[in-house]
């Protein structure tokens, strides 16, 4: 049987998966969801961090970023 991104069982086939989904929702079976460890906030805070660095940027400099980047990923020679 499958597994998702957190380790869950799941059905492998469509209509399963259906089925299941159809009996959650109806209160039949529970379903789990497992703690992935990470902090609510420092999420939260983590998820505002590259909007703020962007934010005290200077437009050359955020250019010149996104061109390195540009050539590592292309993989052309620093322009």
């Amino acid at each position: 049987m499958p597994t998702g991104p957190k380790g869950q069982k799941r059905p492998a086939d469509v209509i399963g998966n259906a089925v299941r989904v159809m009996r959650i929702a109806t209160g039949e079976e529970e379903d789990t969801v497992i703690d992935d460890g990470k902090d609510p906030a420092a999420k939260a805070l983590g998820a505002k961090g590259g909007k703020k660095r962007a934010e005290n940027m200077t437009p050359e400099r955020r250019a010149e970023i996104a061109k390195k980047a540009a050539a590592k990923r292309w993989n052309k020679p620093d322009a």
